[in-house]
């Protein structure tokens, strides 16, 4: 079997909180602002009409941000749209539940974030996959797994139930 992909490149967020988000990625996780546009940037974009014609009005808006969580590997934020609704609560629909950091000492990411004031949601423990993990939830609400492999980890070992 041939593995098509090399990582996951991003995820992306719609936010109507962008400072904070901002401010949690960065100063409390310590992802590196990498890209930050501007509509401006579509101002002489004629194969972008929609994105043209905010441009004319806000050229200073943001249109979206890329925070580098690890090399190449980015959380993308765009600001609210709208007519965009409220933020679901978790694992309430199909689809988009959480993501998750992989560290090499989760004790210690635990100190740091802590450190940080970043509120620890649940304690350290080892899933059901071998793996350890604990939770956070930044500004928005979306929920953040940080997990460290172990000997015995399924997602290194491979693990299919019968």
């Amino acid at each position: 079997l041939i593995m098509l992909f090399k990582s996951i490149m991003h995820i992306a967020f719609f936010t109507d909180n962008m400072d904070e988000m901002l401010d949690f990625y960065q100063n409390k996780l310590g992802a590196k602002l990498k890209v930050l546009i501007r509509y401006k940037e579509y101002l002489h974009r004629n194969d972008r009409p929609e994105h043209q014609k905010i441009a004319m009005i806000y050229p200073d808006k943001i249109f979206n941000v890329y925070l580098e969580i690890a090399p190449k590997q980015f959380l993308e934020l765009f600001p609210k749209s709208e007519n965009q609704g409220e933020h679901i609560i978790f694992n309430e629909c199909l689809g988009y539940s959480h993501f998750s950091l992989l560290v090499e000492d989760i004790y210690e990411v635990k100190r740091y974030l802590t450190d940080k004031g970043v509120n620890i949601d649940t304690e350290i423990t080892k899933g059901p996959s071998e793996t350890y993990q604990m939770w956070i939830t930044d500004p928005d609400n979306n929920r953040i797994e940080i997990m460290q492999f172990t000997d015995r980890s399924y997602q290194v070992l491979g693990k299919i139930s019968d």
